[in-house]
This record gives structure tokens, C-alpha cells and sequence, in this order.
């Protein structure tokens, strides 16, 4: 490991340190993209952040229409549940979740990272973050859940 190697680990350790609720929220999208991990891709670029968000607010008004957190995702995904994933960039470690991704691709199922499992958890209207959520098509947001699928389908690049 170079010297630089260690720096930038360093760097990013004291990074994560400093991540808490209050401070997520006060920093920049850029800040963000800084502390997401390796496998973050396709990371959502700032405009279609805040129309995921939207929709996962809207989509939490509805009972049984998000699947929020790690464990439940997993499970849904596994009995053949469709909709959108959205995973958070700044999971560490990264080997609790990196084998998703690859669940979606085989199921058909449109994923995207996002910066910030803070802002998923704000977006559900929950004080902790969440690491992934599946959001589930509803009457009272189609339109928004088409257009975010359209634009996920064609930011996946399968492997």
C-alpha cells in the first residue's frame, strides 16, 4: 500500500466518522459523491436524486407499497416482488449488500444508487437511514414511477 493509498483511506475514514444526520443534510451532493463505495454504479446524477426521493415520499403514504432496509428488500426480492430498488452509495462495508444488484439484474428489475442513505431514510419519513428500499407502482404516482423506470432501465448496465 502506497503512501497515497493510506492517505485516502485515512481521508475517508475520518470522512465516515463525521457522517451523522445533522451533518448529511448539510452537505452538498458533491460531498456526498465523495464517501459512496466502489460498486456505486449507476449512481443517479443530482436531478433524478431528488425524483426518487419524491417518489419513495410519496410511495410511503401508501401501506405495503415500500420495502425499506436490507433484510425485507431481500426477502420481497427473493418471492418475486417488482418495482424500483434504490441503494445507498455510502454502505460500508459493502460486502452486506453487494450481492443484490446482481439480484435485480437476473429478475429484471431496474436498480440505482443514490448518495446518501440518510436522505433514503429522511425520504421515508424516518430519523435512521436505510440502506436500500423497493418502491412498488401506485395509482397515485404512476406517472413519476414510469418516468424513474424508463431513466433506470437505460442507466443499468448489466455485467
Amino acid at each position: 500500500m502506497t503512501l497515497e493509498d493510506k492517505k485516502i483511506k485515512v481521508e475517508l475514514d475520518e470522512t465516515k466518522e463525521n457522517l451523522d444526520a445533522s451533518n448529511a443534510q448539510e452537505m452538498s451532493y458533491e460531498d456526498k459523491l465523495k464517501i459512496v463505495n466502489a460498486i456505486s454504479s449507476p449512481m443517479a446524477p443530482k436531478k433524478l436524486t431528488k425524483k426518487i426521493y419524491k417518489c419513495i415520499k410519496k410511495a410511503s403514504k401508501h401501506k405495503g407499497y415500500v420495502r425499506n432496509g436490507l433484510k425485507d428488500v431481500q426477502k420481497h426480492l427473493r418471492k418475486g416482488e417488482t418495482g424500483l430498488v434504490v441503494f445507498a452509495g455510502d454502505v460500508y462495508p459493502v460486502e452486506i449488500m453487494c450481492h443484490l444488484p446482481i439480484v435485480c439484474e437476473d429478475k429484471g428489475i431496474p436498480y440505482c444508487y443514490t448518495p446518501s442513505r440518510q436522505d433514503i431514510g429522511a425520504a421515508l419519513g424516518v430519523k435512521r437511514g436505510s440502506l436500500m428500499v423497493l418502491i412498488k407502482p401506485h395509482a397515485d404516482y404512476q406517472e413519476l414511477f414510469d418516468e424513474l423506470k424508463d431513466i433506470m432501465e437505460h442507466m443499468t448496465s448489466p455485467l
